[in-house]
């Protein structure tokens, strides 16, 4: 684990061949909603990981 977060850090894409890669973005400011309270509040900018599926996990599951 230590080693894909380090690889997410200096942005390079993490590829698990058969299954799918990780890929680091950057998440735009905006304005997000409190769902306790219904309150408007502006969520800062900041960077995460997202999930692309790969073709042989994509053709298991159908």
């Amino acid at each position: 684990m230590a080693a894909v977060t380090q690889s997410l850090k200096a942005w390079a894409e993490v590829r698990l061949v058969g299954f799918g890669s990780f890929v680091t973005v950057k998440r735009a400011a905006g304005a997000a909603r409190n769902p306790r309270t219904g309150e408007a509040v502006m969520r800062p900018a900041s960077n995460t990981a997202r999930f692309r599926v790969g073709d042989g996990l994509k053709s298991a599951l159908n």
